[in-house]
Parts: C-alpha cells; structure tokens; sequence
C-alpha cells in the first residue's frame, strides 16, 4: 500500500479548491490554521492581533486559490502570513521599521499586561540581539516544528543557507541564555498568553 505524503494531499486539495471547491479550501484550513496562527502569534505576542491576521492570512490564500503553483501549500501560506503581518504594522505603525516584528509587540505594552517569567525576558533579549530572518528560522524550527526544507521554501532560501542561519544563530544566544530556553520558548510564551 503506498503511503501519500501530505504535500500530495495539500496539492490536491488546492487543486479541487481551485476549481470551486469551498470544502476543499476549508480542509485546508483545518490543517493549517494553527501552525499559521502560531507562526503569527509568536511574532507579534498580542492574541488579538494574531487572531485578526490569521483572519486576513485565510481570506487573502482563498482569493488568490488560483494563482497557486507552488509545490509546497505550507510555504505558500507562511509567505502569505509574513507579508500580513508586514502590511499590519505598516498600516498601524508607519514610523516603526516594519522588517522586525519582534520589537514592536513590546510596543503593544504585552509586557505590562501579564507577569512574565524572567525566562521569557531573556528569551527574548537573546532573541532581539538576532537578525529577523534569524529570529524567524528559530521560530519556525523550534516552536512550529518545520522541516528545514519547508522554511527554506517559505523564506525563498536554500536549504543549506537556512540550515547555516540558524547555526550561526545559536553560536550567537548560546553564550547569552542555554538553548533549552530557545526551545521552551513557546511553552513559555504560551502561558503568559493564557494569562492575559
């Protein structure tokens, strides 16, 4: 019995989406809702917010159904997500740089509503000193989880420079805070979330 790869199952939903297929786009959703609103909760740390986007992220993917050509419907929805938050903080923050997300969520006072952890401070101390496209490759990693092959696609980069980003990336919190936090960082996140 041969096994189908859930890419093969991605593109034939798209296909079937393409054609008029509302249910199709909506089981796409289903497996994709989640690891997109992750994706975008964790680079603006404000729920609402995330919620807001990830709205605007399925309605402009089922717009664009059939523009679609890819190989891979995950790169493409993360692409869509990236731009979404871009053109979020450029329409409610035009005098901050909207290429780093991760300094304008302090903007939104997320620090002032809950009581963080001192873990979550240093995590994102460590992180802040990164570069964005560092920051987003250990998000995509370690807290969604994703195929090196499949971030490499969504960031329109080689497999081997985004494995060597993130390499360098780590050689550069390691001295800063232990890796283990990195990874917990989401968990972390996640319950001062809960919180607010």
């Amino acid at each position: 019995m041969a096994i189908i790869s859930p890419s093969k199952i991605d593109l034939d939903l798209v296909l079937k989406a393409q054609a008029g297929d509302g249910a199709a786009f909506g089981e796409l959703y289903d497996i994709y809702i989640k690891p997109i609103y992750n994706f975008i909760f964790y680079k603006t740390l404000v729920k609402e917010t995330a919620e807001d986007i990830t709205s605007i992220v399925f309605t402009k993917a089922w717009q664009k159904i059939g523009q679609f050509q890819g190989e891979s419907v995950a790169a493409w929805l993360y692409a869509i997500a990236r731009n979404a938050v871009a053109d979020y903080y450029r329409s409610e923050k035009n005098n901050l740089n909207i290429e780093d997300f991760w300094d304008l969520a302090a903007s939104d006072n997320f620090l002032e509503k809950v009581d963080l952890s001192l873990a979550t401070l240093e995590i994102k101390k460590a992180l802040s000193q990164l570069s964005v496209r560092e920051r987003e490759i250990i998000i995509m990693r370690f807290w969604l989880d994703m195929p090196f092959k499949e971030i490499a696609a969504s960031l329109n980069k080689q497999e081997g420079a985004v494995k060597m980003s993130l390499k360098r990336a780590l050689q550069n919190v390691k001295n800063q805070i232990p890796l283990a936090l990195i990874i917990l960082g989401p968990n972390i996140i996640n319950i001062c979330q809960n919180k607010n």
